[in-house]
């Protein structure tokens, strides 16, 4: 298991890149498996090698919603947060599709961040990314119809997993707007009358 080549931070320092493999745990999750939970203690820090995972944020009455993907060479800074100040997740992580992943000691992150310039380069460069897709995900439910939404995210997914053909269901869609099944059911057969979705068995195909 490899980091990215893309981590300029971890190219940068050789000694940094050292410590993580010395100091991390590697595991592998399939599809669809709950990586960490809401409200669950932060224990360690995982950064994607391969594959993607998604973070989303439940509210009180069940109802769901996508905050942001992690990709490859990508950590979560939620999780970032909770480990430095001792606080439980606020947010879930689960696997978008088969997933390999570093996890890093929470009591780790602090003394790479006074031993390594290049982690703490990291950390912001991941905050400013989080940060400008959660400002995109309050503009998107301000002033964006549902469609819009849907069509955005499929768009999205097919550009994460590099295939057209998606393996998701409408109710996983539904959760991940924060909307009802039956609106994003709806959605998906216009898309399709309009020739720009093809609609399988727990399959949406991009057109």
């Amino acid at each position: 298991m490899e980091l990215p080549e893309q981590i300029a931070e971890f190219k940068s320092s050789p000694g940094l890149l050292a410590e993580l493999y010395k100091n991390s745990i590697q595991k592998s999750y399939k599809a669809g498996r709950v990586i960490l939970n809401e409200n669950a203690a932060v224990r360690s820090i995982p950064i994607v090698t391969r594959g993607v995972l998604k973070v989303v944020r439940t509210e009180e009455d069940g109802r769901e919603i996508l905050l942001y993907y992690i990709k490859a060479g990508e950590s979560c800074i939620m999780s970032f947060l909770g480990g430095l100040h001792n606080e439980t997740s606020k947010v879930r992580a689960e696997a978008e599709e088969d997933v390999e992943i570093l996890f890093l000691p929470v009591e780790k992150v602090s003394l790479f961040i006074k031993e390594y310039p290049q982690w703490l380069d990291y950390i912001f460069r991941l905050y400013h990314k989080r940060f400008e897709e959660l400002l995109e995900i309050v503009n998107a439910i301000a002033f964006k119809k549902v469609d819009e939404r849907l069509l955005a995210l499929l768009q999205k997914k097919k550009e994460l997993t590099g295939n057209r053909v998606l393996s998701v269901t409408h109710e996983q869609l539904a959760n991940e707007l924060g909307t009802a099944r039956v609106v994003v059911s709806r959605l998906l057969k216009q898309l399709e009358e309009n020739g720009m979705v093809q609609l399988g068995r727990n399959k949406i195909t991009l057109v």
